[in-house]
C-alpha cells in the first residue's frame, strides 16, 4: 500500500518506508530464492549463500571484526538477548562463589525496551541487583563523573548511540574512556538502532559488548534486525531449539527480511550517495525545516542541541501549545509527526527523555518530534516547509483551546458502535442519500489545515468541533436535518459526535469508521 500522494512523512525515527531495492530483494527471496538455508539441497544452498552474503556485508559496514552478528526479529529481541546474556554471566559468577552485587547502570534517556528488559531478567534470574540511573545534562549527554564513581564493580552498563526522541549523539568515546580508566568489568550494551546509516561505526575497535540494530529504521522491512556481540563476550541464546544462526538464535531465518536488509547494506557499502543524502545535505535540510518552524510558530524552542544531534531529528515545543494540538493540526495538513508517548490521550504524558534533561514542564509536556529519512530531497523539504507555513497560519488564526459554547456543563455520552460507515462505502452511501452532509468534528485548526487535501473537502462540508457539540447544537447543524456523516482523524471523536446527535433525537446519523487516516487508504 502506497502512502497517499499528499502525505509528507516526517516520522522516520519511528519507522521508514521500504527502499524499492529492498522490496525487490525481499520479493526475490519469497519467490525464486525461497529455500530454507538449513537445507542441504541446491535450493537451500542458494538461500544459505544469500544469508552468508548479507552477514558479510553487515560485518563490513559495521566493522565487527571477529565479533558475532546474529540475525533476529529486531532491536527489542536484540536488547532482550544482550541483557539476558550479561545477567546470565553475572549469575554464573555468583554461583561460582564470586561476590556479584554491583549495580546495573541505565542511561536516563534509554528506550523503554532497555529498562523493562533489565527489570524482567534481573527479577526472573533471581539476581535482584540494584539499578542506578545514569543522569544526563541539559544537552542529553551522560554524566561521566557519575560513571566514574559507579562503574567500578558495576555489572552492566546500558547507553545509546543516538537518542530516538531528540537525536542526541552520545559521547561513546568519553564513556569508553571511563570504562578503561576505572578498570570496570561491566558489560556494555549500546543501543545502535538510530545509528545505522547515520553514524560511522567500527564496533570491533570499541569496548562495546552488545549492539542491537533494527532494519525498519533504515528502509528495510519490519521484523528483521541484528545483534552484534563482541568477540569473547558472554552469550546466552534467547531462543533455543533449532540450531540456526550457529546455535545463537533458533528459528528459521527471515530470509525475505534478511535479503531486503542486504539491499540497504549494499547501498551503505557502495557509499550511498546515489540513494541516501549526505550528512551535510541532511544538516542543511534540518536548518531549512527549523527556519520554517521559527517563522510559522513564534517562540518555538528546539529541545536538543544541533551541534551534537543527528541531522535527521528536530524535537521542539511551542509556548502555550500542547503536543496533541500540534500533532492534530500537522496530521490534518498531511504531515506525519509524533507527539509524546500517549498522543491519543486527552493530555499527552510528558517526555521522560526531556524530563531527564532537566527541561521545564511546558517543554516536556508540549514536545513533538519531526524526523526525516536519508532519502529526502529538496522538493520534499520545499513541500514540508510550505505545509509548516500553512499550519502556522491556521494555528495563529484559531483558538487552540476549545471553550464551552453558550456555557453550561458538558454532556456525558456513551459511544455505541452502531452507525459506523466504512470509507469504501461512502460512494454507495451518497448514491442512496444524495442530500447527505459531511460534518468534520475536528478542531477548527485541523479542519482548515486539511483544506483541499481530502476528496470531500468542499463548501457543503460543515465543521463542528466535538467540544462545541458537547455543549450546544450549532445553528448550521440544526438546519441539516437530513442524513449526516461525522468524521475526524481516527474515528474516535466522530463516533462520540454521532452518539451525541442520536441522543438528541437525530436518527439519520453515521460516522466514518477509522476516520481520515483509513479513508486515505480506500
Amino acid at each position: 500500500m502506497h502512502a497517499p500522494a499528499h502525505e509528507i512523512y516526517l516520522d522516520c525515527n519511528a519507522t521508514t518506508p521500504v527502499l524499492p531495492a529492498a522490496r525487490d530483494a525481499g520479493v526475490r527471496a519469497l519467490s525464486g530464492q525461497f529455500g530454507n538455508p538449513s537445507s542441504s539441497h541446491s535450493t537451500g544452498l542458494r538461500a544459505k549463500a544469500v544469508l552468508d552474503r548479507v552477514r558479510a556485508q553487515a560485518a563490513r559496514v559495521l566493522g565487527t571484526g571477529n565479533g558475532q552478528l546474529v540475525f533476529g526479529s529486531g532491536a527489542t529481541e536484540g536488547i532482550q538477548t544482550a541483557v539476558l546474556s550479561a545477567l546470565c554471566a553475572a549469575r554464573a559468577r555468583r554461583d561460582a562463589g564470586e561476590a556479584v552485587n554491583g549495580p546495573i547502570l541505565l542511561g536516563a534517556t534509554e528506550h523503554k525496551a532497555v529498562p523493562q528488559a533489565v527489570a524482567h531478567w534481573n527479577q526472573l534470574l533471581g539476581l535482584n541487583l540494584p539499578v542506578l540511573t545514569v543522569p544526563v545534562n541539559t544537552h542529553g549527554l551522560h554524566d561521566l563523573a557519575f560513571l566514574q564513581q559507579h562503574l567500578p564493580g558495576a555489572t552492566l552498563l546500558c547507553t545509546m548511540a543516538a537518542n530516538n526522541e531528540t537525536g542526541v549523539v552520545s559521547d561513546i568515546a568519553g564513556i569508553e574512556a571511563v570504562l578503561q580508566t576505572t578498570g570496570s568489568r561491566a558489560l556494555w550494551l549500546v543501543d545502535c538502532v538510530q545509528a545505522l546509516g547515520k553514524l560511522e561505526l567500527n564496533l570491533a575497535a570499541t569496548r562495546i559488548d552488545y549492539a542491537p540494530f533494527s532494519g525498519h529504521k533504515l528502509y528495510a522491512p519490519k521484523g528483521i534486525g541484528m545483534l552484534y556481540v563482541r568477540e569473547g563476550s558472554p552469550y546466552t541464546a534467547l531462543l533455543a531449539g533449532g540450531g540456526q544462526e550457529g546455535g545463537h538464535r533458533a528459528g528459521t531465518e527471515n530470509m525475505p527480511g534478511i535479503a531486503a536488509l542486504g539491499a540497504v547494506l549494499q547501498v551503505l557499502e557502495d557509499g550511498g550517495d546515489s540513494v541516501f543524502r549526505s550528512h551535510a545535505h541532511l544538516a542543511h535540510y534540518r536548518v531549512r525545516l527549523a527556519e520554517a518552524l521559527r517563522a510559522a510558530l513564534p517562540g518555538v524552542v528546539f529541545n536538543m542541541p544541533f551541534e551534537c544531534s543527528l541531522p535527521t531529528t528536530l524535537n521542539f515545543s511551542v509556548p502555550g501549545m500542547d503536543s496533541k494540538t500540534l500533532l492534530n493540526v500537522f496530521d490534518a495538513a498531511g504531515m506525519r509527526i509524533s507527539a509524546g508517548s500517549a498522543c491519543s490521550a486527552a493530555k499527552a504524558e510528558p517526555s521522560y527523555v526531556l524530563q531527564a534533561m532537566g527541561l521545564p514542564a511546558w517543554q516536556t509536556e508540549g514536545a513533538v518530534r519531526l524526523s526525516i529519512g536519508a532519502t529526502v530531497d529538496a522538493a520534499f523539504i520545499d513541500e514540508a516547509c510550505a505545509r509548516i507555513a500553512v499550519c502556522g497560519q491556521v494555528l495563529r488564526a484559531c483558538c487552540t483551546g476549545a471553550a464551552p459554547v453558550n456555557g453550561g456543563p458538558a454532556m456525558a455520552i456513551e459511544c455505541p458502535s452502531e452507525g459506523g460507515l466504512p470509507a469504501d462505502a461512502l460512494g454507495d452511501f451518497f448514491q442512496r442519500h444524495p442530500d447527505a452532509r459531511m460534518v468534520d468534528v475536528r478542531d477548527v485548526a485541523e479542519h482548515q489545515a486539511s483544506h483541499n487535501l481530502l476528496p470531500w473537502t468542499q463548501a457543503s462540508t460543515l465543521n463542528v468541533p466535538l467540544e462545541a457539540l458537547r455543549h450546544s447544537m450549532p445553528a448550521d447543524l440544526s438546519q441539516a436535518l437530513g442524513p449526516v456523516v461525522m468524521f475526524c482523524r481516527s474515528g474516535a471523536r466522530s463516533r462520540q459526535a454521532a452518539a451525541l446527535l442520536r441522543a438528541r433525537g437525530h436518527t439519520q446519523v453515521w460516522h466514518l469508521e477509522g476516520g481520515v487516516a483509513l479513508a486515505e487508504m480506500a
